[in-house]
């Protein structure tokens, strides 16, 4: 099988490739959603129109498991009982890196990056070139997208965050996805869908 081939199969199921790794066993791929019909689909899913708990990790257990069995690979996730080190995983792998305000900032996604899952194969190479960040040579909006300083590349203070979104009368990160994430200009050119981010942002309220 081919990095195309790959590829191809991943983006059937509105899904893509976000960098890979050495693996114990081969290589490991991490997956995350192709934009922009990822979200329409996962809206009409079964997960979620069942109305049941955690859709999206049910429907990507479900498409990212058919996906493995379909590619002769083993399945990862970053939730269950037993999550996969994904941060771990997404800084050793070569397109994704921390960012000036701590979080990862990824080559296509920028900091609007989610991965869903992740498939190990059994052989190592795809003779992909490495991405490098362009973090180092960007304006870096993202550390003046907030005042309030909750994010400073060290740390990060929920409970700011949280009294933030809650106290913006525009409600800017709960409807149009959090402030120093749609800064950075790779997150820009991302077409990302706001509905998907709003979710994600009221789920982080919780």
């Amino acid at each position: 099988m081919t990095y195309g081939d790959l590829l191809s199969a991943a983006q059937s199921y509105n899904l893509t490739i976000f960098g890979s790794l050495a693996g114990d066993a081969g290589s490991i791929i991490l997956v995350g959603p192709h934009e922009p019909g990822y979200w329409p689909v996962l809206f009409a899913s079964p997960e979620w129109q069942d109305g049941g708990p955690d859709p999206v990790d049910r429907w990507s257990h479900r498409v990212i498991s058919q996906l493995a069995q379909e590619t002769g690979s083993k399945p990862y996730f970053p939730f269950g009982a037993h999550p996969a080190p994904f941060l771990t995983w997404a800084l050793a792998s070569d397109r994704a890196w921390q960012s000036p305000v701590g979080m990862l900032v990824q080559a296509e996604a920028g900091l609007l990056v989610s991965y869903r899952g992740a498939l190990e194969l059994d052989f190592c190479d795809f003779g992909q070139d490495p991405s490098e960040s362009t973090c180092p040579s960007c304006a870096q909006p993202c550390t003046q997208a907030w005042s309030i300083g909750a994010l400073n590349g060290e740390s990060y203070n929920v409970d700011a965050c949280w009294s933030s979104m809650r106290e913006d009368p525009e409600q800017r990160c709960l409807t149009a996805r959090c402030l120093a994430r749609r800064a950075c200009p790779v997150s820009a050119a991302y077409p990302r869908q706001a509905a998907h981010s709003a979710y994600h942002m009221r789920q982080f309220l919780k």
